[in-house]
């Protein structure tokens, strides 16, 4: 029975890093549903001596190699070559694959080229997978206890080949099926949920518990591994309630994809809508509701208000407030959530004034200095949010504060008053 496995990612471009490397990561993820741990994942360029050194490492440690890519038409597509010399294999000839190859040029009315048919040779003995989403069939064999599995680079291509042709016949090959749980948080870092957790992680074997850290978020993976998928959710379960009650509102979700996804979820369950007036931001908050399929439901608009001019014109913040505060003001803030509220017809409207760097303001106002904005019509929250780092990360901070305020609204978690100052050991949720 196979308990470990090694992806082979064959390309140059991957190397060179013009392209993600999504085929090892889509992999990954099926095959740890499947009880089979994955412990190295290799990338190799297109070179025919290097393929066949990493084939041989591979055969040395791993039950199961995924190969993807090179298997294509031309002289670089050298996957099945290495494979073959690996292996003590031929390359031989199938018809049938020749056959679909040019029914598949025939159906998208394209002429074919000869070198195309080089995809139809395959080692000898393989069982072919037939690729109805491409021209390059995949193929698998076993030899010496290990499983072999040829899969096109498309991620496309390999997604559905890995789904549709290659899983039924690595269900068996599980001793186990491993569940996953990720929460997500937003306000605290990395190390310092590490230290909340060190003891309990160290601790722990079956389940495992693993901090992660993304640009303004941090993660917690909870796995576990058992006989059945009803008994490692059973030993998921504990462990996800202690985290709850130790992080609370920290928490915005589980097996989410983002802060975004979740406000829209709450708006949607809520039957309320949003629009949000930007200033440092640019429109970060509003593209990525609306890179949402369904935010049109709920985001009714925004306005990037980048100039004082734009902010008085058209979300109708007062000349004198601006004069006397400056952009970068609570005052400001709340007229800009406001006024955008009404040009909209929202329930609800958030807004963002700040300095992004690299510089400060005219008025010295320093850089990573934010004001955020949020109000339902009759109540308006204004904070005051200080971040550092670059202009990138501090707008990504600005909007992940800002949907993290909808987010807290929406569930009626805690709104603080008001961020303050920046200090280390604030509790405020808004620093990073």
């Amino acid at each position: 029975m196979a308990q470990t496995a090694e992806l082979i990612a064959v390309g140059t471009e991957l190397l060179l890093g013009s392209i993600a490397n999504t085929d090892a990561q889509m992999i990954s993820r099926e095959l740890s549903a499947l009880g089979i741990n994955v412990f190295y994942h290799t990338v190799v360029g297109d070179n025919l001596e290097r393929v066949k050194a990493a084939v041989e490492a591979a055969k040395s440690r791993a039950d199961l190699i995924i190969t993807t890519g090179g298997l294509g038409p031309t002289c670089d597509d050298l996957t099945k070559n290495a494979l073959a010399a690996a292996f003590d294999r031929k390359l031989v000839y199938d018809a049938a694959s020749a056959s679909r190859i040019r029914a598949f040029f025939a159906r998208i009315g394209r002429p074919m080229t000869e070198n195309n048919l080089q995809q139809a040779y395959l080692p000898e003995g393989s069982l072919i997978l037939q690729n109805d989403w491409g021209t390059a069939p995949g193929c698998m064999f076993r030899s010496n206890g290990v499983m072999v599995v040829m899969l096109p680079g498309p991620p496309r291509e390999c997604e559905a080949m890995l789904r549709n042709r290659v899983l039924p016949y690595l269900f068996p090959l599980s001793d186990g099926v491993i569940v996953s749980r990720t929460l997500k948080l937003f306000g605290i870092g990395e190390a310092a949920m590490e230290a909340r957790l060190r003891e309990r992680m160290n601790a722990m074997e079956n389940p495992t518990l693993a901090p992660y850290a993304k640009e303004g978020e941090t993660e917690l993976r909870i796995t576990a591994k058992a006989e059945t998928e009803a008994k490692a959710r059973a030993m998921v379960i504990p462990v996800e309630a202690d985290l709850k009650k130790e992080f609370g509102d920290l928490i915005y979700g589980v097996d989410v994809a983002s802060l975004e996804e979740r406000v829209l979820e709450l708006l949607k369950a809520r039957k309320l809508t949003l629009s949000a007036a930007e200033s440092c931001t640019g429109g970060l908050v509003a593209k990525r509701m609306t890179d949402l399929p369904g935010a049109s439901a709920v985001f009714r608009g925004g306005v990037v208000s980048y100039t004082d001019e734009v902010k008085h014109k058209v979300l109708g913040v007062p000349q004198e407030l601006l004069r006397r505060n400056g952009a970068v003001s609570r005052a400001v803030a709340e007229a800009m959530a406001k006024g955008v509220r009404q040009l909209t017809g929202s329930d609800l409207a958030v807004a963002i004034t700040g300095v992004a760097g690299p510089d400060p303001d005219e008025r010295k106002n320093p850089v990573g200095l934010v004001y955020l904005a949020l109000t339902d019509g009759e109540k308006t929250w204004v904070y005051e949010s200080r971040s550092g780092g670059s202009r990138g990360r501090i707008r990504t901070m600005a909007a992940h504060t800002a949907l993290d305020l909808l987010r807290r609204y929406l569930t009626d978690a805690p709104i603080p008053e008001d961020a303050g100052g920046y200090s280390p050991d604030s509790p405020c949720p808004y620093f990073s």
